[in-house]
């Protein structure tokens, strides 16, 4: 017989076919790595970058409006380098310097302050801020160092600046990070003679840490000893600026989103049967609580943490409430397990619902010769209608013998009128209670009727007999 046998291969003669990657190279996880360490390198560095020339600005702050002072309005100008507002205290201080523009009121070998035309005050002053009995500052300008070889005034900040408490309202500071400070204020100088100097300007800088400040000013003037006398006021416009109000934002919306994650593990932990896994999410919702504190310290220049009714105080008391419900949940199935080991508890099982059986086939009867009998109807008792307390009714016997065509022709002539006279003159008695009827065989002679009746009477005897 020809055929064919397939031949025999050994598995290291085995095909191997490979995938395609279609041109892309597959990067290992060392690769990866490198690649991660380089970008990481890069951002820091270009962050870094930032900061280089910023101590290099193209014009002092203040250079050009003192310029303007001593070329237009010579006199005292008050510049505040310095503002430290403190939401917590509440307080703002301000760091004045003084500086004095023209030559009638500016000390010799001091010009160059903020590198413009003014220099230092020529004559002593006595400053007073918001009516104070009391001056918050004295200048001395006889104290005022000289530098040997170039015979300038020397700058000690000491001994020319000095700083003003005021009190701040701080009744929006619970619209963090959206507050917003008015602060007014007036200060007026005096010098040696205790004659009022007029201040021709007072300015602040524009930006301080976490706030910014707008600075307006104007003149103004009290009344002493019946005297007009001339003061300077300025009103101190204290706002966020937009980084912070950003920044705070984001970890209130951190704070809040880890709130509900401590909710989320009460709804997983209640699904849960084994504690160990309960145990997992009592530990994450406890680390949380911690965390919230924390992330609401680190917002910058933030208020008291007992202020903040829409933020920390609320995620403390829904986290902490939290992690109470997990420990409560633990509770409950411990005990659960304590009495599932005393006492062993019932196992229910479901009957099965099995299927009705089916009816077994109706049985066909075999054909025979012989007709079925026809069925003995039960023979009643006459006595039973007596027992029951019924009314008997009776019935003819010549009807229970076969005779109801002949009872259907006697109920048929019966009823009609007038009367047809019957062929045999017998008329049978339908009741006990019924009259009997005597057939006539002609309507001539009462002896027909006679024996009319008399043959009928017989013949009830007899039925009632038998």
């Amino acid at each position: 017989m020809g055929g064919t046998s397939p031949i025999g291969r050994s598995r290291g003669d085995a095909v191997h076919l490979h995938t395609g990657t279609g041109g892309v190279v597959p990067l290992q996880n060392v690769t990866i790595l490198i690649f991660a360490l380089i970008f990481s390198l890069l951002f820091i560095l270009a962050l870094s970058c930032s900061f280089l020339g910023g101590d290099e600005e193209d014009d002092p702050l203040f250079k050009s409006m003192l310029n303007d002072i001593a070329t237009n309005d010579p006199g005292i100008v008050l510049l505040g380098e310095n503002v430290d507002v403190d939401v917590n205290e509440p307080s703002v201080t301000i760091s004045w310097s003084l500086v004095a523009c023209g030559d009638s009121f500016e000390l010799d070998g001091s010009s160059g302050v903020h590198e413009s035309q003014c220099g230092l005050p020529s004559m002593a002053l006595w400053i007073y801020a918001d009516n104070a009995p009391e001056p918050v500052a004295i200048y001395e300008p006889s104290a005022i160092p000289y530098v040997r070889k170039t015979g300038q005034r020397r700058r000690i900040e000491n001994l020319v600046r000095f700083d003003s408490d005021h009190t701040l309202d701080v009744h929006r500071a619970p619209l963090y990070p959206f507050d917003t400070y008015l602060l007014p204020s007036t200060l007026r100088a005096v010098d040696a003679s205790n004659t009022t100097v007029p201040i021709q300007k007072l300015s602040t800088i524009e930006q301080v840490t976490s706030f910014l400040v707008t600075t307006s000013d104007f003149e103004s003037y009290e009344i002493i000893n019946r005297t007009q006398v001339p003061t300077r006021d300025f009103d101190l416009y204290v706002t966020r600026p937009g980084r912070l109000r950003f920044y705070a934002l984001l970890l209130f919306g951190v704070n809040w989103m880890l709130t509900h994650v401590t909710i989320a593990h009460v709804l997983l932990a209640r699904r849960l049967v084994d504690n160990r896994s309960m145990t997992k999410h009592l530990v994450s919702a406890f680390a949380i609580v911690l965390i919230i504190p924390q992330l609401r310290k680190s917002m910058p220049d933030s208020p008291a943490l007992d202020d903040d009714y829409i933020g920390f105080i609320p995620q403390m008391i829904i986290s902490a409430s939290c992690v109470l419900a997990i420990l409560l949940l633990i509770m409950l199935r411990e005990y659960d397990e304590m009495e599932g080991k005393q006492t062993p508890r019932q196992i229910t099982v479901r009957p099965l619902l099995l299927p009705p059986p089916r009816p077994p086939p109706p049985r066909i009867p075999k054909a025979s010769s012989k007709p079925p009998a026809p069925p003995i109807p039960p023979r009643k008792s006459p006595l039973k209608p007596f027992l029951l307390g019924t009314k008997v009714h009776t019935r003819s016997t010549a009807m229970e013998r076969g005779g109801a065509a002949c009872m259907k022709d006697e109920l048929n002539a019966g009823f009609v009128f007038p009367p047809i006279p019957h062929a045999t003159g017998v008329i049978h008695h339908r009741s006990r209670s019924s009259r009997s009827r005597l057939g006539t065989v002609g309507l001539e002679g009462p002896s027909g009727s006679a024996s009319g009746s008399r043959s009928s009477r017989s013949a009830t005897l007899k039925s009632v007999k038998e």
